[in-house]
């Protein structure tokens, strides 16, 4: 048991790592790039083009289309696949998201209760990522199971995960673990959450904990999983808990959230100075729908700065530009040692409205499939983030598996021809998983899962995946074994 630490007491934990209020200076950043394949964006019409070469600074990664098939390497890029633990472990731990579940806010009533029961089948899981191949897997933790009460610190799940954790590391699968991703302990959420400045001392102790627990472990860490997602989805649509509607409030959570990550990266740091830390920002493009209207170019450019420039740049950099505020003891410097990206779509842009572009490819729930988007996402990060990229997250709902393998080619190829430092790809899901307000009903995972009898089996993307895992890319035989049968999958919306 720990003792309890007052909500103001933010820097007493600071103190207590040695950490000084004098920020440290920015790291020195040494930016890799790789010669651009296509001038253009697209990626779903291959087409013959020359292939990088290796050269100093360089890497080889090359990829081509031609009759009768196509072959992807992905150089330097390494695959793993991605989980959190709400969405998981199922259980009854009382957290946020339990809390919403019960009042009837998941669109088909389930609950993180069952999930994927991956609390009690780590053994199982376990077999079934090396049966994949998988030697990179991001993992969260569940905050309300580790301090089911305030200053309160469970020893029994510490040793569970320790004991996930080792097994991981002695079946040769690297953790890069999440510490926050939209999961708040009850006592928490009652308190006023992430709308409090307090709530940032908190994260604090609790981040302390537990990298002092895992240090011999983890080496690598994700302090915050899509603080804007969280904020927006919770705070400004009302859609998620705590089901709020007000943008004052929304702002306030992602200013708090990002000065916990610059908090956590130099408290980290202080523990573990030999640590990788940064946070897994959702980023898409912003697209007007008319390029010629003002409104609609405004109107993205605006709803971009709202959703992910601003958060993006007070994380990584310590500066708050409206109307994100910052903190007297936050500094300017850099607090990240890799750029996590999660993109999944675009948003298409009509005055200050978003939605899909019509006629579009689309997945299960109805996003725009746009493969084109990483690598313009990629890109933008690379000059605005220099350093090393991992693609945290990236997948689709397709109960199916009917278009899956070939939305991971798409967007693997994507992620290479954007010709930027990017060193990891974790695909979401692992398995099928509980999908926040959309319950059981999206299926995301390269396993599938059977919720009533909690079966696992691994689909054909999954089989697809772990190809290009042993081949490091995508070979010609693969190609037209998985790829093409799933080219026409997506419906059109």
């Amino acid at each position: 048991m720990s003792p309890a630490l007052e909500w103001h007491d933010v820097r007493d934990v600071e103190r207590a790592h040695g950490l000084p209020h004098a920020r440290r200076q920015a790291k020195p950043v040494s930016i890799f790039t790789v010669d651009n394949f296509y001038e253009e964006y697209g990626v779903i019409s291959w087409t013959p083009r020359p292939t990088a070469t290796q050269g100093e600074g360089r890497t080889r990664a090359t990829s081509w289309a031609y009759a009768g098939g196509m072959k992807l390497d992905l150089g330097s890029l390494r695959l793993g696949v991605a989980t959190a633990a709400t969405q998981i472990e199922g259980g009854n731990a009382d957290t946020n998201w339990h809390r919403w579940a019960s009042t009837g806010g998941v669109k088909d009533g389930s609950s993180p209760a069952r999930a994927a029961d991956h609390w009690n089948r780590v053994d199982e899981d376990i077999e079934l990522l090396k049966q994949l191949g998988v030697r990179y897997y991001r993992m969260g933790l569940e905050w309300a199971r580790i301090e089911p009460e305030e200053g309160v610190f469970s020893q029994e799940s510490i040793d569970h995960y320790k004991d996930e954790l080792t097994k991981l590391r002695d079946a040769g699968i690297a953790p890069l673990v999440t510490l926050h991703h939209f999961n708040n302990p009850g006592w928490l959420e009652e308190r006023g959450a992430w709308t409090r400045p307090e709530a940032i001392g908190v994260f604090l102790r609790y981040t302390a904990k537990m990298v002092h627990e895992f240090k011999d472990l983890v080496s690598e860490w994700i302090t915050i999983n899509e603080p804007n997602v969280y904020a927006t989805k919770g705070y400004v649509f009302g859609e998620w808990p705590p089901g709020e509607k007000s943008i004052l409030d929304a702002m306030r959570v992602m200013s708090h959230l990002a000065q916990a990550h610059i908090r956590a990266y130099e408290l980290i740091h202080a523990i573990q100075p030999s640590s990788k830390v940064g946070a897994a920002n959702h980023v898409r493009v912003f697209d007007p729908a008319n390029p010629y209207s003002v409104a609609d170019l405004a109107g993205a450019k605006i709803l971009e700065h709202l959703f992910q420039g601003a958060i993006m740049q007070a994380m990584a950099y310590g500066r708050f530009r409206p109307p994100l505020k910052g903190s007297a003891t936050v500094r300017p410097g850099r607090y990240y040692d890799f750029t996590g990206v999660n993109y999944y779509t675009r948003s298409w842009v009509t005055g200050f409205s978003e939605g899909t572009r019509p006629h579009s490819p689309v997945n299960d729930l109805g996003w725009e499939i746009y493969p084109q988007g990483l690598t313009r996402t990629l890109r933008m990060v690379a000059k605005k983030f220099p350093g090393p990229i991992y693609i945290t997250e990236n997948g689709t709902p397709d109960v199916a598996d009917s278009f899956r393998p070939r939305f991971i080619a798409d967007h693997l190829a994507a992620a290479v021809r954007s010709g930027t430092q990017v060193e990891r790809y974790y695909h979401w899901c692992f398995t099928d998983n509980w999908e926040w307000v959309e319950g059981e009903t999206p299926r995301f995972g390269l396993v599938k899962l059977d919720y009533e009898t909690q079966g696992r089996e691994i689909r054909e993307s999954g089989r697809m995946y772990t190809d290009m895992i042993e081949h490091k890319g995508l070979t010609e035989e693969a190609f037209e074994r998985w790829v093409v049968p799933s080219a026409a999958g997506s419906s059109l919306r």
